[in-house]
């Protein structure tokens, strides 16, 4: 399944153009499910908007309340063992963070869906890439919690609870845990194949060009490819008022900046504006010809990574990181992971075995790649005769 995760600053047209790329793919013969958390005007939600398109909103209050109220009735009987009262659907209000697992959810269930194209409509960039590696630390947290290898224990749980005088987890906890587990794999999975892509769109300004270029280290720290930057309600380039042609001048010097940073490897494609706001599905085609996806794979995603090995042995483990700064980034090495940051992204990246026998001996940033040292441990490695 080709997708496309659409984002970029705020109020920069990410939904419409999110709609537009879905509606050109719909176009081109392909089933195509678009996923959004507002209302797109010109697709209402539902099956059928138009023909091979469905678009479906994301609801995180019915989620948050239907998750809350399934963790309730599985938990009953220590919340009756506590005294607790129980909570009722309709007193129910979503808790901040809960968007973010709803829209997960949505993720989860699309996987399944078999759809051709899916399109994701996705928060402005910074939440949206916090969003994308949410599936990630929240599996890491799971099994830092409740390792799996403790659910052999589960025989002894009787007896401990008497010793200790409390309850010891019970099984539906690991059951869910596992299950939770499972469903943020899938949507991992998802993220990382090898036809996700992130779409970036932003009206050409001199604020959006900082924020595209330092989300372009965030992606690259998180493995995510970016297929095209979509250029939004750009304005014609010929026009006899002075004001206008300013602002129009304006706009056409910052693409000449993008097309210089992102091409060739990403195309910077230009989405006119159309005077108004988008409102049928007839405005969507007018900009469908600009947002259509293409399938284009270029590298891979979630472990972009490579490692080289020099005469002396020292391993250098490599990580591109474009338009990252030698003063923004950090690395902390601990058991074995690595804790990575670069300005205000952080990832934290399970080593390899190879490398978790050998100790951090530098580090250096050059020509936008990060590369760390490793030298073998003699302790740690078996001995040649």
């Amino acid at each position: 399944m080709r997708t496309v995760l659409v984002t970029g600053p705020g109020g920069a047209g990410r939904t419409t153009v999110a709609a537009a790329t879905a509606l050109a793919a719909a176009r081109s013969g392909r089933r195509t499910l678009l996923i959004s958390a507002v209302e797109v005007p010109a697709l209402p939600a539902g099956t059928g908007a138009t023909e091979r398109l469905t678009s479906v909103r994301v609801d995180s209050a019915a989620h948050f309340r239907d998750e809350l109220l399934e963790l309730q009735d599985r938990a009953s009987g220590l919340l009756d063992l506590l005294g607790a009262n129980r909570l009722d659907g309709e007193e129910l209000t979503e808790l901040p963070g809960s968007a973010q697992l709803a829209v997960l959810h949505a993720l989860r269930g699309a996987a399944e869906d078999g759809h051709e194209v899916l399109v994701v409509d996705l928060p402005p960039l910074a939440d949206a890439l916090a969003l994308l590696a949410l599936p990630g630390q929240l599996r890491r947290y799971l099994r830092r919690l409740l390792p799996r290898e403790r659910q052999a224990a589960r025989a002894l749980r009787p007896v401990l609870a008497q010793l200790a005088g409390v309850p010891m987890p019970a099984q539906w906890l690991y059951e869910a845990a596992a299950r939770k587990d499972a469903e943020l794999s899938a949507v991992e999975a998802l993220i990382e194949d090898d036809a996700t892509t992130v779409r970036l769109v932003a009206e050409p300004g001199q604020a959006a060009g900082a924020a595209l270029s330092s989300a372009r280290t965030g992606l690259a720290l998180h493995g995510l490819r970016v297929d095209s930057v979509v250029a939004s309600r750009v304005l014609p380039r010929h026009s006899a008022d002075p004001w206008f042609a300013d602002l129009a001048a304006r706009q056409e010097k910052c693409l000449d900046h993008w097309h210089q940073e992102w091409e060739p490897g990403t195309p910077v494609r230009e989405s006119a504006h159309l005077g108004r706001e988008p409102r049928t599905v007839e405005d969507l085609s007018l900009l469908a010809g600009s947002c259509a996806p293409d399938d284009r794979t270029p590298g891979h995603a979630g472990a972009p990574w490579w490692t080289e090995t020099a005469e002396d042995g020292v391993i250098s483990w490599c990580l591109p990181l474009p338009g990252a700064t030698k003063e923004d980034l950090g690395l902390v090495r601990r058991g074995d992971e690595l804790l990575l940051t670069a300005g205000p992204f952080h990832r934290i990246v399970r080593l390899e075995s190879a490398l978790r026998r050998c100790t951090v001996s530098g580090a250096a940033l050059t020509d936008g790649v990060l590369r760390v040292r490793f030298t073998p441990d003699p302790a740690l490695w078996p001995r040649t005769q």
